[in-house]
């Protein structure tokens, strides 16, 4: 099969490329602080961005991206991602200012902590008593 002449083409004929960018961009907060959330939650291994392409049902290109801050989650992905890990929950809660949710989150983190510590010391005890 051949191409058309209407085709779309791919490279150019006189050989010109894209123009260099003069000073990189800045990334936006949004994709730095998912990356670095990303990055504490789950590691920065292969296998590891093997985990969240699974998990995200995304390519691993474009896992290895995020984790790297070049690019963010679509809103799709970044709401499994928020399921899945409390790191990327607590940078998106910061980053959308809701900053007494997230202190209503640890609250309630910690609370949990310390119902289930004084269970095991309630089990502690009545294992020592006759």
């Amino acid at each position: 099969m051949s191409l058309t002449k209407n085709d779309r083409k791919f490279r150019s004929k006189i050989g010109k490329d894209f123009p260099a960018r003069s000073e990189p961009e800045s990334l936006p907060p949004f994709v730095e602080a998912i990356a670095e959330a990303l990055r504490i939650e789950f590691g920065n291994t292969p296998s590891t961005i093997k985990t969240v392409a699974r998990m995200t049902n995304t390519n691993e290109r474009t896992v290895k991206n995020w984790f790297d801050a070049k690019n963010g989650p679509s809103g799709e992905n970044l709401v499994i991602l928020m399921h899945n890990s409390q790191e990327v929950l607590q940078a998106v809660l910061l980053l959308s200012g809701h900053h007494d949710l997230l202190v209503t989150m640890k609250v309630t983190a910690t609370k949990n902590k310390l119902r289930e510590m004084l269970e095991m010391l309630d089990e502690l005890s009545s294992s020592e008593t006759p």
